[in-house]
């Protein structure tokens, strides 16, 4: 069966898509911890960050960069910060969190809920980084 993130993916679920290139993807989190919380997902569905073959992983890497700077750019922020669990959607992916304190990356704290108008206007900040 095919992850919530395949299925953003291949366009059968919205979401406010930040940036993709043929290989992942990077859109806001719809529950984030902070605003402009960006999910960064390869397009290949696998569980497991560690399970992804070496190249596939560090473009992975190479393209969270290129989304952080995006946001260190257009998010009022002290810096990007950088979290993987893979405990709560079958699919790797890696939050990028702006950071104004310690709290701002804490996951058992309440997740914002955002308008959908709200959520189209970070991501639209977000892509001005590029």
């Amino acid at each position: 069966m095919a992850s919530i993130f395949t299925k953003i993916i291949n366009r059968e679920i919205p979401a406010q898509i930040i940036a993709e290139d043929e290989k992942n993807i990077a859109f806001l989190d719809i529950m984030p911890l902070v605003k402009g919380h960006v999910l960064v997902v390869p397009k290949k569905e696998v569980n497991y960050i560690f399970d992804m073959d070496s190249k596939d992983l560090a473009d992975l890497h190479l393209f969270a960069q290129k989304v952080a700077k995006a946001m260190d750019q257009t998010i009022k922020c002290t810096r990007i910060g950088v979290a993987v669990i893979g405990l709560e959607v079958p699919h790797v992916h890696i939050h990028l969190v702006p950071l104004k304190t310690m709290d701002d990356i804490n996951f058992t704290r309440p997740k914002l809920k955002l308008s959908s108008e709200e959520l189209a206007e970070i991501a639209d900040t977000i892509r001005k980084g590029f």
